[in-house]
């Protein structure tokens, strides 16, 4: 059963261009060769490396996105390990991964937005109710008639 891979290694950075797009072109024959098929080829460029590795500071990454089943990706892998520019290789299986976010936007298309919706707290009654202030304004005048009151009997 094919299966979608990515497959990123770093070439050497002392390597000619030339020599990189024959790297290229004799990892997708192999991959054709096997039955896979060759999706994308991305050639990100020079970027420095996190740490060093083999001596390098720095080198040329390549992504090959590629369908194909496990023997041929073992078979790729294999000739990534042998060939002397390539100095680090990471292969990675994505189609479970492209499952996933296919089902996680497809439960988000499903829900309610909140943020959608138009604000009807304002007008709803229940939010008015907490706003009326009167209660408040008549409790400090019940208090001002009351000392009042106290006033007078302790004058008489």
């Amino acid at each position: 059963m094919p299966r979608l891979y990515e497959v990123m290694f770093i070439v050497r950075p002392d390597a000619v261009e030339e020599d990189v797009d024959k790297l290229i072109a004799g990892f997708s024959s192999s991959v054709a060769n096997g039955g896979g098929v060759v999706k994308t080829v991305e050639k990100m460029g020079r970027r420095k490396l996190a740490y060093t590795v083999r001596k390098f500071n720095d080198g040329n990454y390549v992504l090959l996105t590629v369908e194909a089943n496990g023997k041929v990706v073992t078979e790729l892998e294999r000739r990534l390990r042998v060939t002397e520019p390539v100095i680090k290789f990471i292969t990675v299986r994505i189609d479970e991964e492209e499952k996933r976010l296919a089902k996680v936007k497809a439960l988000r298309g499903t829900r309610r937005k909140l943020s959608a919706e138009p604000p009807a707290a304002a007008s709803s009654p229940a939010a008015t109710a907490p706003a009326v202030t009167a209660p408040a304004a008549t409790a400090p005048v019940a208090t001002a008639p009351a000392e009042a009151v106290e006033a007078v009997p302790t004058s008489a």
